[in-house]
C-alpha cells in the first residue's frame, strides 16, 4: 500500500446496516473518497460527495465489467462471498461499451416509456385491490405490516406480469431476491441461492420458449431467436434477473420509504394531502433523494489509474456509489439536506444513477410510486405508525435500505 493509499481514511461497513444514513454521514465528513472494508475483509473505494461521483459513472476510462476486478483475478473474491450475487452477473449492468449497447438495447426496445405508461391502469386496479384486502391482513393487535401487504406486492405483481413469471413461482422468487440483496448471509445460503435462482430462471426461458406470451422474457426470445449473436443464453438469463430484482426491490424500498417518510413528517405529509399530481411527483423525487431505496451499489473498476478528489484510484480497484448517502449531501442538496421537505426545488440527484448506466426502470418505479402513494393516504386518511419509527429494523444489506418490516394502524 502506498503511503498515500494509506492516509485515506479507513471505515468498516456494517453489513446488518443498522445506522445507515449516520453511517452514509460519517463516510462524507471523512472525506470525498474513503477506503472501506466490506465482509470477509474486501476493500474498496468510495466516492461521497454527489459531484465526483456524477462525474465518476460518465467516465469512460471505468468499468462496470467485474471482470476487470484485480480481486477476482488474482482469486480472492470466493464463489460464496455474501456480496459475489449482486456482483457476478452478466446484463447490461456489468457491461461495457458496445456490448452494453448490445445488451441493452434488446430491453430498450421491448420496455419503452410507452409500454410503460400503459401498465397505469392495471397499477390502478392491483392498488385498489390491496388497499381493499389491507383490514384482513391485521395482526391479532390491530396492526397491517404495510411492506408486505402493499409496498411489496405492487411492483413484485406488475414486474411479474410484465415479464411473464407465472404467480405459483413468485413466492421463490421473492425469497431469492431477498438472499441476493443481504448481506449477512453464510456461504451455504449464498451457494444455493445462486444454484436456484438458475434453475428458476432457466426454467421461465424453457417455459416461454413452449408457451411465449405477450411479455418481455417472451420478447426477449423472439429478439434473439432473429439475431442468435443478440445475447448468449447467460446473458439471457442474467437480463431476466435484472429485470425481476430491479423491478420490484426498488420499488418496494420507495413505496416503504415513502410512507415512514410521510407518517414521520406530518406537516409533509398535509402539504401532499392538499396538493395535486405533481406535489405527489415531487413527493416521490424527494424520497428518491431523502431515502433513496438504493444504499451502496457496486461496483466500478478503472482501467487506468485514475485520480477522484485528489486521491489515486488503481487499476482493478473497486469503488461503490452510495446512491442513498449522496443524496443527503450538503454541497449540492444545500444546507438542509438532512430534512425532508416536498416543498424542495428539485436538484438533480442519482437514486437511479446516471450516465449511459442511468435505470431504464426509473419511469415504472416514479409510476408505481406516484400511483401507490396517494392512494393509500386517499383511502386511509387517519393512518399511522403502529411502533415508533426508531425501533424499525433496517433490512440487513449495503445495497437496500428501507425496513424489514412496516407495521401501521388503518385508522
Amino acid at each position: 500500500m502506498t503511503d498515500s493509499v494509506a492516509q485515506v481514511p479507513l471505515i468498516h461497513l456494517d453489513p446488518t446496516a443498522a445506522d445507515h444514513h449516520g453511517e452514509a454521514a460519517r463516510m462524507r465528513e471523512l472525506g470525498p473518497v474513503v477506503r472501506a472494508v466490506l465482509p470477509g475483509d474486501v476493500r474498496v473505494w468510495v466516492v461521497t460527495e454527489h459531484e465526483l461521483l456524477s462525474e465518476l459513472v460518465t467516465d469512460s476510462r471505468v468499468s462496470k465489467d467485474w471482470r476487470n476486478w484485480g480481486a477476482i483475478q488474482r482469486g480472492e473474491i470466493p464463489d460464496d462471498w455474501p456480496l459475489i450475487g449482486m456482483i457476478k452477473v452478466t446484463n447490461m449492468v456489468t457491461s461495457d461499451g458496445s456490448d452494453h449497447h448490445r445488451l441493452r438495447q434488446p430491453v430498450t426496445r421491448t420496455f419503452t416509456r410507452k409500454r410503460v405508461e400503459q401498465l397505469r391502469p392495471r397499477i390502478d386496479r392491483i392498488v385498489a385491490d390491496l388497499l381493499d384486502d389491507l383490514p384482513a391482513r391485521a395482526d391479532p393487535d390491530g396492526s397491517v405490516d404495510l411492506r408486505q401487504h402493499y409496498a411489496y406486492p405492487i411492483p413484485m405483481q406488475v414486474i411479474c406480469e410484465l415479464v411473464g413469471v407465472p404467480e405459483q413461482w413468485r413466492p421463490r422468487l421473492r425469497t431469492l431476491v431477498d438472499s441476493i440483496f443481504r448481506t449477512d448471509t453464510d456461504p451455504e445460503e449464498v451457494v444455493a441461492t445462486q444454484r436456484e435462482r438458475h434453475e428458476l430462471l432457466n426454467g421461465l426461458v424453457e417455459l416461454r420458449r413452449e408457451e411465449p406470451g405477450e411479455d418481455l422474457t417472451s420478447a426477449l426470445i423472439a429478439a434473439n431467436e432473429q439475431d442468435p449473436e443478440a445475447l448468449t443464453d447467460e446473458e439471457l438469463v442474467d437480463t431476466i434477473w435484472l429485470l425481476l430484482t430491479a423491478g420490484h426491490e426498488t420499488t418496494l424500498g420507495l413505496i416503504a420509504n415513502g410512507v415512514r417518510a410521510l407518517l414521520t413528517h406530518p406537516e409533509q405529509l398535509e402539504i401532499a394531502r392538499n396538493g395535486d399530481a405533481d406535489t405527489w411527483a415531487n413527493v416521490v423525487e424527494e424520497v428518491l433523494r431523502w431515502d433513496s431505496p438504493i444504499g451502496n451499489f457496486p461496483a466500478r473498476y478503472p482501467l487506468e489509474d485514475i485520480t477522484v478528489g485528489g486521491v489515486t484510484i488503481a487499476r482493478g480497484e473497486a469503488i461503490l456509489a452510495p446512491y442513498s448517502g449522496v443524496g443527503r449531501d450538503s454541497a449540492h442538496h444545500g444546507d438542509d439536506a438532512d430534512r425532508f421537505d416536498v416543498t424542495r426545488s428539485q436538484g438533480r440527484h442519482l437514486a437511479f444513477g446516471g450516465g449511459p448506466h442511468f435505470c431504464l426502470g426509473a419511469h415504472l418505479a416514479r409510476l408505481e410510486a406516484g400511483i401507490a402513494l396517494p392512494a393509500l393516504f386517499a383511502r386511509y386518511p387517519e393512518l399511522g405508525l403502529a411502533t415508533d419509527s426508531a425501533g424499525l429494523s433496517p433490512v440487513p444489506s449495503l445495497f437496500s435500505n428501507s425496513t424489514q418490516t412496516l407495521p401501521v394502524r388503518l385508522g
